[in-house]
């Protein structure tokens, strides 16, 4: 079962100044009830799908029967999509799998190598597709796009459904599957024009909480990732985080809330850094960075006022980055809370050999267990945090298994939601994001944005005044 440990970031470790103390905790509790009833409530009722997606059994067989179809004859699987339609499987795929899960042979797989093109970089798109070249023939894509209109997503696609087409003729709709809406838009239109396999986008789940639907289920299924499990540890953390009874401070996802908001409101904290001790979950950090970033950073409150907030989610890596961030962390601005994510058992046993026996600098480190001196590295970055009066908290994975990366994207999912209640702000939209869409949409001809690119043409012209 995850874990919580928090300690660190009290006052009792840090100070009063940048720690919390029983009386910011005991301030706060009424407001953090308050929350927890109304998120509650709202999952319930049904007004946050998210929460209804652990026991969406229905997903699960859609999913369950399109890999069943599909995986003994993939070699390769491309995905596309952006932001929350690609950094859930992204994150998955890089926690459950080996790292070398690409460069393992067809026979030693459990699916096809997973391709995931999360950006328009020619190089990227470019170079995927010249590396799967013949092998195209048995290639499956799986294009995610609730409207088919975002042009990252749509460019994407438009490439792969040419080259398929050249490649294979009329069969071209068969190595095709569409993740988007499921009653209109454009993709949708096309699917059904064409003839994919078709996989439903949630209407009511916003792309970064969707990573527990088809949107993120059917690359990790392929991949051989046991998606039941997932859910299982997703519906347990529900479960969990649900409660709340006399003492609060027992749910994570409570106490989490509370010291994040204490940390940015009260504490002079507003950056959030997520640092695993875990190559395996760093792209979990990414994902988060999303749900975190979009969720929480908005211009006005519920009623219309302009507040400007938001905490800044930042991602590190355990031990990488005591090389090139803890120096900042320690001695510069002391404005940021930092989340550990710590393991403790990890896959395989690898240990330094018995060997420079006579090198006084070296001895130390005989016959010890990498995963050994990863947590002495953890442990000794807390300990300097604390010495600095910096805070942290640590979410203990107990070892990474479905199970427990779907109790870690419920927690978050859930405590993204408290925080969004807590700030007084719609959680749910991302309205900053849109002008950027519409722009682009000008700036590459789209018919109907003509007055934005007219709107926009002294602002893209480059002034030579301004060149160095």
């Amino acid at each position: 079962m995850l874990q919580l440990y928090w300690k660190n970031a009290t006052d009792k470790i840090v100070g009063p100044a940048h720690g919390v103390t029983r009386a910011d905790l005991d301030g706060i509790e009424p407001a953090i009830r308050a929350a927890h009833n109304t998120v509650v409530e709202s999952c319930r009722s049904g007004r946050l799908g998210y929460s209804a997606l652990p026991g969406n059994t229905q997903y699960v067989a859609d999913v369950n029967e399109l890999v069943n179809k599909h995986r003994s004859a993939t070699t390769d699987l491309v995905v596309l999509g952006i932001g929350g339609s690609a950094l859930g499987n992204l994150a998955i795929q890089s926690a459950l799998n080996p790292v070398t899960y690409n460069l393992l042979t067809d026979k030693k797989r459990k699916g096809p190598r997973l391709f995931v093109l999360d950006n328009v970089d020619p190089a990227l798109v470019g170079d995927t597709l010249k590396f799967l070249g013949r092998r195209l023939k048995t290639t499956l894509i799986n294009v995610i796009s609730k409207s088919g209109e975002t042009a990252e997503t749509a460019s994407q696609f438009m490439i792969f459904r040419e080259a398929l087409r050249k490649k294979l003729g009329a069969d071209f709709a068969k190595h095709i599957i569409a993740t988007t809406d499921t009653e209109k838009g454009t993709l949708h239109e096309i699917a059904k024009a064409d003839g994919y396999d078709m996989l439903a986008v949630p209407g009511d789940v916003g792309g970064r909480f969707s990573v527990l639907s088809p949107v993120g289920l059917f690359s990790a299924g392929m991949c051989g990732i046991d998606i039941e499990a997932l859910l299982a540890g997703a519906g347990a953390m529900k479960q969990r985080v649900e409660e709340c009874g006399a003492d609060w401070r027992s749910n994570p996802a409570c106490v989490l809330t509370a010291i994040k908001h204490l940390m940015f409101t009260e504490k002079n904290k507003p950056m959030h850094v997520m640092m695993p001790y875990s190559n395996r979950l760093y792209l979990m950090a990414d994902w988060y960075r999303q749900l975190w970033a979009e969720s929480l950073g908005k211009r006005v409150d519920r009623q219309g006022n302009e507040v400007f907030t938001g905490p800044t989610p930042i991602k590190a890596l355990g031990t990488t980055d005591q090389h090139s961030q803890v120096q900042l962390y320690r001695e510069g601005p002391n404005d940021k809370l930092t989340i550990f994510l710590d393991v403790a058992k990890h896959p395989g046993k690898v240990r330094v050999p018995d060997v420079f026996e006579d090198v006084p600098g070296l001895t130390y480190l005989r016959k010890t267990q990498l995963a050994k001196i990863l947590v002495a590295e953890k442990r000794a970055t807390e300990y300097a945090m604390a010495k600095s009066e910096r805070p942290t908290v640590t979410i203990q994975f107990n070892s990474i298994t479905p199970q427990s990366v779907g109790e870690f994207i419920y927690l978050y999912e859930f405590t993204t939601s408290l925080a969004g209640e807590l700030l007084n702000i719609n959680a749910y939209d991302q309205p900053a994001v849109e002008l950027g869409k519409k722009a682009t949409f000008a700036l590459l001809g789209r018919e109907g944005y003509e007055d934005l690119a007219k709107e926009m043409k002294s602002f893209t012209r480059v002034d030579s005044r301004y060149l160095a």
